[in-house]
């Protein structure tokens, strides 16, 4: 039986990469990021781009769109190429999204024509998303809580799907998906405390800052073909800097703006995570350390298979206690 893939998850700050990479050093293996900015090219400083080397990072140009779906293909491609070498792949990152693509499946929604698309973005360009959000919220409220007002790509993702198939994005998404669950095996790493995990995102925050993070915003500001309508410019860090060029924020509202929405970024992974089946926790304290390891239960494993994935995690947990240090 194939060994299952490591995917490392956990929300943003929680100490991931470090972890990642010994782990990659300890057993023979590669990190493939999965992280929704980390595959455009030039978001280093606002993405917290590592050194160390990761499969499918700067992949696209910040104006193309690239979906869920594109990198569940690309991450399946990764894999494949990195076992034929011998090497073990390791997926670590925190756009939960993504995983679900390749761990869980999408749904086969069918595909939308584009003139139903253009209608969407020419009635924001006159009402504005938060109008568009509203109608959302008559016909599919369950998505529209999930999403912000001025949240573009989703908005009209979801609206696109309802007008062009009649059935809301909600219910496409209870349907039926094609999951690669038992290939995997889910491993988070957090913070016990949740004051230790804000107070990692203001530092890294500061180091961004320091770092030059509004000279690379700049530059690509400067290329005058990106906007924050793009999924590239809506990352958290760029979207906030984007709006101090253009002399809507000051920079320390710019700052302030970012750290409250990386916070809730870390919110809404930990939300995913929490839902998330047959999951490990390896809890950690203010220096780093593991702390705690805590199994969630596995409805989603058939009796016969049980033996096996408890023992793909503790296979796991093992290399991870062999490689523990602070992170």
């Amino acid at each position: 039986m194939t060994e299952k893939v490591l995917a490392l998850m956990g929300p943003t700050a929680a100490g991931k990469s470090a972890l990642a990479e010994a782990l990659a050093e300890h057993v023979g293996g590669e990190l493939i990021s999965v992280d929704s900015a980390l595959v455009y090219r030039g978001l280093s400083i606002g993405a917290a781009k590592p050194d160390y080397p990761h499969h499918l990072v700067h992949i696209r140009d910040p104006a193309d769109v690239y979906t869920a779906a594109d990198f569940a293909r690309d991450a399946k491609a990764s894999i494949a190429d990195i076992r034929a070498r011998g090497r073990k792949p390791i997926l670590v990152g925190g756009s939960m999204l993504y995983f679900r693509a390749l761990v869980q499946g999408l749904d086969p929604i069918p595909a939308i024509d584009s003139d139903i698309r253009a209608t969407i973005e020419a009635e924001a360009k006159t009402s504005g998303w938060p109008a568009l959000h509203e109608q959302l919220t008559d016909v599919d409220p369950t998505i529209a809580a999930q999403i912000h007002p001025n949240h573009s790509q989703r908005i009209g993702r979801a609206l696109e799907v309802f007008r062009g198939t009649g059935v809301a994005l909600s219910e496409w998404q209870r349907g039926e998906t094609t999951t690669n669950a038992g290939d995997y095996q889910c491993i988070a790493l957090c913070p016990e405390d949740r004051s230790t995990l804000h107070a990692r995102i203001a530092a890294r925050l500061d180091a961004m800052f320091a770092a030059g993070l509004v000279a690379e915003v700049q530059a690509l500001y400067q290329r005058g073909d990106l906007h924050t309508d793009l999924p590239s410019m809506r990352a958290v860090g760029y979207r906030q800097v984007w709006s101090h060029l253009n002399d809507e924020i000051t920079l320390d509202e710019c700052r302030e703006k970012i750290l409250a929405a990386t916070r809730q970024l870390a919110k809404r992974q930990l939300t995913w995570l929490r839902s998330w089946p047959d999951l490990s926790w390896l809890l950690t304290d203010a220096s780093g350390q593991v702390v705690k390891t805590e199994a969630s239960e596995s409805p989603s494993t058939a009796p016969d298979e049980v033996d096996t994935a408890d023992a793909d995690r503790e296979n796991w947990l093992t290399c991870i206690n062999s490689v523990a240090r602070n992170f």
